[in-house]
Order: structure tokens, then C-alpha cells, then sequence
């Protein structure tokens, strides 16, 4: 059923009768029931009110007709009034009249002439009904407004009109049915076409000029410039970052705009509003000199940094890079959070790019600056192990600061593959700084130049088959362990020379056997089998006998000249004497 249908079936104020019986009565001349005439008030009484019609009956009419919408009574004897005659004279010599018949009756011919005129008609929305609005017009007759006809864009809130006077249009006008329908679209659209028409004649690419939000989208706000629409895209609104355009519009909101394109055939316009405004960058280098403290909030995080706002339309980037000396950032969001206010430094500016580089690092000390205060080459260090790879051992030296002992410094008498066979994270660590590297920030340590080389002296003092009675453990690995013989000197223990009943572990202290000493990969492996009964050791024994046999007769035969000597002399002392 439609909006005009609806209404139809529901008469205003059941006037549709009244008018049925006007037009059908049995031809009355004026004056006759079912006819408006003009009265002269002869008498106003406690409930009634007698009006001469000029008929040879007087009427009477309800005293109530006549009062007002604040009580008071609005006639006195001699009045004229319009009054609708409703019945004949009566048994008691009276006829029935009615005034607000008459009045309303009035109204409808009233309403149907506006009508036939083409006027507009003011009327006040009163109620929601079905379809649409019930409107108030001229003496209180009720009319529809249906949703459609309301506004140039359907409204969802219909009730937030109520109580609201407009001017409309009678589009449909049944007195017989008593029934009126509204519309307040056909005078918006009038009233648009008028003022697009006034506008077009003075758009133009670049002027600027005011409008209303009329609505708001993910990507922009459409603004009436009069009677046409122009798009305000969300990347146009301000300088700064916009999310989306409800951060900064409101529907009805009155803006200043500029326009960027327009095009006549079309009628399309694209407006900007930040374009009204200067442009931050246009002072950026001035007011972000390099070096600046700077204050801002963290709008907007990618893999590789984090941007901070430093003022409306500008915005600096921290790299990852540089938001810690000490620390490897994978992500920004590691360490700052979205809408954080910090202070950090300006690295660089570039107006033309529109970029600014930030620094958060930069406001703490350099710790490499404070190392290489503190450090040079042949220091000792000691620190823990921070991290193990394949070709040495990092090693934490000061806060931010690490070094690295490669796997050929850190044992004369070792061949060590895996850095980890030895080490663990968070293992003590001592070694002596080799080298700095201030370009590359790099420090290389050594642990095995905490000692001398030994092998000027290894191979007479740890010949093969010599037993050393107490080698410390130092780590265990799957192939073997590795044991300290003395300080400077490790020797790893193969898996095959420990019987397989041993359990070793770090700190074990071992009674081992020299089992070969390689001078080409300067490493030293020993053996807990047969310590001290090997065939390397009963050698090692032999020759050790033999230099001791040796420095024993040496000793015997320089006692024994040294005694002739003597002898020699005193014998030829007393010859002299003789």
C-alpha cells in the first residue's frame, strides 16, 4: 500500500462526511441545513450561545465553540459569526448551528484555493504515522507528509522533526475525502536548482569559499557549496594526519575550502581545505634545526621505524636504527606504543622530500664513546658471554659494547671447531682487548694472550706419555672432553681414550696421561686409559732416568776433577816445603 493510499484511508478529523453531506444536501438555497451562513449574536448564556441566522428560527451553538486556547470567551451580543447549520428547526423552536463546522469548512476552501494557486502552505509536524509524518496546517486540519517527501536524503530519525515548522507544497488534495499530502522535497529541490544555478556562474578552479557538511565517508566529506556538492577528500582536510573525517567534521559544520578541479560538464568538484592553510614544511628546516630537542607523539608505526608528530601536517620518522645504542630492535612497537609523547633529536631534515629524521639514542650517551675513554689494546677485560656462533664468542665488555674472541684465540694447545663445545651463555669470561675498531665499532679479543705461547717450552716440559696428576675439566662435549693441564695449557681427552665406566663433568679433577702433542695444529690430546703404564709413558719414564742418570755422573765426575785439583795443589805445597 502506498504513502498516498494510506492516507487516504484515514480521512482528517473526519471531515470527509461533513463535506459528503454539504454537497449532497437536498439543494438547500443559503441558510438551508447542510450550509454555511452569517449570524448576528442576540444572547450568550451559561452553556449556549443564540445566533440570529435571519430565518424565522433562532440557533444556538455550544458556548464551549467560543472559548479560547487560554479559556477566555471571544464574542458578545452583536458579533457576527459564520456558522454551519447542521439540522432544522427543532420541537423547541431552535436550530442546531455549529461554528468550528464552519470554520473548518472555511479552512478546507481556504486550503483548496492555495491549492489551485500553486502556494506554499506552512504547517508544524505534530506526530510519526505510518509512511511518514502527520503535519498541522491552517486552522488545525491535519495533512501527510510522507518519508520520502521529507528531506533531499532519506532521514533515519523522523521523530527528531517533530515540533518543527516548515513550509510545503500540496502535491494531492481530496476534500471530498478529506485528505492532503505534503511535500517538502519538491521546495528543497527548487530551492537547490536556484542556488546551483547562482553558484555555477561563479565557481572556479583555485577560489576559495564556504559550505556545510552534508555528509561523512570513509575517504572524504561532501560539502554543499550551494545547491552543489563538492568532495573534500580525507588526505586533503589537514596537513596532518586524518584517520577518518569524523576526527574532524561533523555533519553541518560550516567549512572553508578551497577548490582544486572543477568540471562544468560533469559537475564535479574536488575541494581542499589544508590548501587554505600554510604549509608546515615551508618552515620545517627553520624550526627543526639538526641537533634540536624535540617534543612529539607517536602517530603511526612501520617495520622499520616509528613516525612522531611533531606539529599538525608534520611528522618525523625514528629508524629502528636509532632508537637504541644498546638494544637490536626488531619492530618499533618493541618499545614505544601509538600516542606516546617522548623527546628525541633531529638528525636530519629535507623540506623538498617532506622527510625529518629523528633520533631517540642520540639523548643518551654514546656507549662506544665511554668504552673507548675507557679501554685501549693489551687491557684486560672480563665480562659475560652474550651470544655463541660458529666462529667465536661474543662478549659483553660495558653496557652496549661487546667483543668478540674468535675461535683461534682462545687456545694455544686447542683446535676448537664450535666455540659452543667450550662455552655457555652467561659464562665468565676474562681476555685482553686485541684490537679496536672505531669505524666498524668493533673490539677483537683474545683469551689464550692472557698467557704466553707455550710451545717454546711445551714440547720438553709435555712430551707424550707424560702423566700430569691433577687436569681440571673445563667442558664436556660428545666427541670428548676438554681438560686445563696449567694455566695456558688445554688438552681435549677423546671419547675413546675415557673408559667407558668414567662420568666427568666441569670441575672434575682427572689424573690424565700426555698422549701426543701436534705441532702442526699446535693441539694437545691426552688419555685416561693406562695413565702411567703406557708404552709413551714407560718411554717418557726412560729418558727421564736417563737425564737424570746423566746429571748425576756429570755432577760425580766435576766433584771428583775438582777434588784431584785439590790434592794436586797440596801435594805440591809440601814437595816445596821439603
Amino acid at each position: 500500500m502506498s504513502e498516498t493510499q494510506t492516507q487516504t484511508q484515514n480521512p482528517s478529523d473526519g471531515f470527509a462526511a461533513l463535506f459528503e453531506s454539504a454537497e449532497t444536501s437536498n439543494g438547500l438555497e443559503l441558510g438551508g441545513e447542510g450550509k454555511i451562513v452569517t449570524g448576528i449574536i442576540i444572547a450568550v448564556n451559561r452553556d449556549t450561545v443564540v445566533v440570529d441566522t435571519g430565518g424565522k428560527s433562532e440557533g444556538i451553538i455550544p458556548r464551549s465553540e467560543f472559548v479560547g486556547a487560554t479559556g477566555e470567551l471571544s464574542i458578545a451580543p452583536g458579533d457576527r459569526v459564520d456558522v454551519y447549520i447542521e439540522s432544522r428547526e427543532s420541537d423547541d423552536g431552535l436550530i442546531s448551528l455549529s461554528k468550528e463546522k464552519a470554520d473548518k469548512m472555511k479552512v478546507w476552501d481556504e486550503i483548496s484555493g492555495a491549492c489551485e494557486r500553486d502556494e506554499i502552505i506552512e504547517g508544524t509536524i505534530s506526530q510519526r504515522v505510518k509512511g511518514g509524518l502527520s503535519v498541522t496546517i491552517r486552522g488545525g486540519v491535519k495533512a501527510f507528509l510522507p518519508g520520502s517527501q521529507v528531506d533531499l536524503r532519506p532521514i533515519r530519525n523522523l521523530e527528531k522533526l517533530i515540533g518543527q515548522t516548515f513550509e510545503f507544497k500540496v502535491i494531492k488534495f481530496n476534500k471530498k475525502r478529506g485528505n492532503i499530502v505534503l511535500s517538502r522535497r519538491v521546495l528543497l529541490e527548487k530551492e537547490r536548482d536556484e542556488m546551483k544555478a547562482k553558484t555555477l556562474q561563479t565557481l572556479e578552479e583555485g577560489m576559495v569559499c564556504t559550505g556545510v557538511i552534508k555528509n561523512l565517508t570513509e575517504y572524504g566529506a561532501f560539502v554543499d557549496l550551494g545547491g552543489i556538492d563538492g568532495l573534500l577528500h580525507i588526505t586533503d582536510m589537514s596537513w596532518g594526519r586524518v584517520n577518518h573525517p569524523s576526527e574532524v567534521f561533523q555533519v553541518g559544520d560550516e567549512v572553508t575550502v578551497k577548490v582544486l578541479k572543477y568540471n562544468p560538464e560533469t559537475e564535479r568538484v574536488s575541494l581542499g581545505m589544508k590548501q587554505t592553510q600554510e604549509d608546515p614544511w615551508g618552515h620545517a628546516e627553520e624550526a627543526y634545526p639538526l641537533g634540536k630537542r624535540v617534543h612529539g607523539k607517536v602517530v603511526n608505526f612501520t617495520e622499520f621505524g616509528a613516525f612522531v608528530e611533531l606539529e599538525p601536517g608534520l611528522e618525523g620518522l625514528i629508524h629502528v636504527s636509532e632508537m637504541s645504542w644498546t638494544k637490536k630492535i626488531k619492530h618499533p612497537s618493541k618499545m614505544l606504543e601509538i600516542g606516546q609523547e617522548l623527546d628525541c633529536q633531529v638528525l636530519d631534515v629535507d623540506s623538498r622530500a617532506k622527510r625529518i629524521s629523528l633520533g631517540l639514542k642520540q639523548l643518551e650517551p654514546d656507549p662506544w664513546s665511554l668504552f673507548t675513554d675507557k679501554y685501549k689494546p693489551g687491557d684486560k677485560i672480563s665480562g659475560k658471554v652474550r651470544s655463541l656462533t660458529e666462529y667465536g664468542v661474543f662478549v659483553g665488555i660495558e653496557e652496549g659494547v661487546d667483543g668478540m674472541v674468535h675461535k683461534t684465540d682462545l687456545s694455544w694447545t686447542l683446535k676448537i671447531n664450535n666455540p659452543a663445545d667450550l662455552y655457555e651463555k652467561n659464562d665468565d669470561v676474562e681476555a685482553i682487548i686485541l684490537s679496536i675498531n672505531h669505524d666498524e665499532k668493533k673490539v677483537s679479543l683474545g683469551v689464550k694472550q692472557l698467557f704466553d705461547d707455550p710451545w717454546a717450552t711445551l714440547l720438553n716440559d709435555y712430551r707424550p706419555g707424560k702423566v700430569v696428576d691433577e687436569a681440571t675439566v673445563i667442558a664436556v662435549a660428545d666427541y670428548g672432553v676438554y681438560v686445563r693441564v696449567t694455566e695456558g695449557i688445554e688438552a681435549l681427552i677423546p671419547l675413546s681414550d675415557i673408559p667407558p665406566e668414567e662420568t666427568l663433568k666441569v670441575g672434575d679433577i682427572v689424573r690424565a696421561e700426555i698422549a701426543n702433542v701436534d705441532t702442526v695444529d699446535r693441539r694437545v690430546t691426552m688419555s685416561l686409559r693406562n695413565v702411567g703404564s703406557s708404552a709413551n709413558a714407560e718411554r717418557h719414564q726412560a729418558m727421564a732416568r736417563e737425564q737424570t742418570s746423566s746429571k748425576t755422573a756429570t755432577l760425580g765426575d766435576l766433584l771428583k776433577e775438582k777434588l784431584g785439583d785439590k790434592l794436586q795443589s797440596l801435594t805440591n805445597k809440601d814437595s816445596g816445603e821439603g
